[in-house]
């Protein structure tokens, strides 16, 4: 299976809420055209940034089709895919290839503490039933399960259209993982960006932060991919620049939905962004500090 061209800063859009709590479309379809327009290399959608846990089934499906329009096929698209069972995430999963979904990212059941090998049989079995190049949210820290190196080496043996993965660590970790699972996965770094340029040289293919930064991180990315000794010092210059907000952001999983998704309003030209409970309410002190970190940002 080739994913080659799968690589980069695949930014993961935000859901946005009107005053009823329904999820807007105009708001996907502007941050979809802001990775466009900025050089993004793919687009995600459906993963903890689009809040995927408070949306039912139909507002996922939703979500994902106005992506897929917006999109048209200009860049990859990623979806994520949390259904509990195997049988929801294999449907889900053909939904999406209906609609244009380069590859799916599978999230875990939410059921923790079962021994590996029940993990590894419910990801093999969704796997069996999809075509689409499938990636694992490797998240233990956010999801609270995840697998060994071991148990992703597995399954990719027994399962080779598992081939991706999105990871959730250090960048020293990560680059232990590629080494002990003898480069079988194409892995991308989440964490909002945190250590970009390291993840790369660790042997990550690219990242998927949500979307605030995005644009710089494209351009670390592609400085970096460059190779040359000023480039990479460009690229390190740039991180340092965003490194307080990327810090300031992943202090939390609810910090960065409130604060990001303001940030990126901000720039998309937003004015007003409602929230769906249950959520973390912004504060006017926290407000000012996510805009002061965010001051060098233009608009999209």
């Amino acid at each position: 299976m080739d994913t080659s061209r799968f690589h980069g800063v695949y930014p993961i859009l935000y859901a946005f809420f009107d005053q009823d709590g329904r999820p807007q479309r105009a708001p996907i379809a502007a941050q979809v055209e802001a990775a466009v327009r900025h050089g993004a290399h793919g687009v995600a959608i459906l993963g903890i940034a689009t809040e995927t846990n408070k949306l039912n089934i139909r507002e996922r499906r939703r979500i994902m089709e106005w992506t897929a329009e917006a999109l048209h096929r200009r860049l990859p698209l990623a979806v994520t895919i949390a259904e509990p069972s195997v049988g929801g995430q294999i449907g889900f999963a053909r939904v999406a290839k209906e609609i244009g979904a380069d590859w799916v990212i599978l999230q875990p059941p939410p059921i923790a503490g079962l021994p590996e090998i029940e993990y590894l049989r419910f990801f093999g079995a969704v796997a069996d039933g999809t075509d689409l190049p499938v990636a694992i949210q490797n998240a233990a820290q956010f999801l609270g399960i995840g697998l060994s190196n071991a148990g992703l080496k597995t399954l990719n043996r027994n399962h080779p259209n598992v081939c991706l993965l999105k990871g959730e660590a250090p960048a020293h970790v990560i680059e232990r993982l590629i080494a002990d699972t003898d480069g079988a996965f194409r892995v991308f770094n989440g964490r909002g960006g945190m250590e970009l340029p390291d993840n790369l040289r660790g042997g990550c293919v690219g990242m998927i932060p949500a979307p605030e930064c995005f644009d710089v991180q494209v351009r670390i990315y592609e400085l970096m991919r460059a190779g040359q000794p000023a480039d990479e010092a460009e690229a390190e210059r740039l991180y340092r620049e965003i490194l307080p907000l990327i810090v300031f952001m992943m202090s939390s999983i609810d910090t960065f939905i409130c604060y990001g998704k303001r940030i990126t309003a901000r720039r998309l030209g937003i004015v007003e962004v409602l929230d769906r409970a249950p959520c973390q309410r912004p504060t006017e002190f926290g407000l000012r500090m996510a805009e002061r970190l965010a001051l060098s940002l233009p608009p999209f």
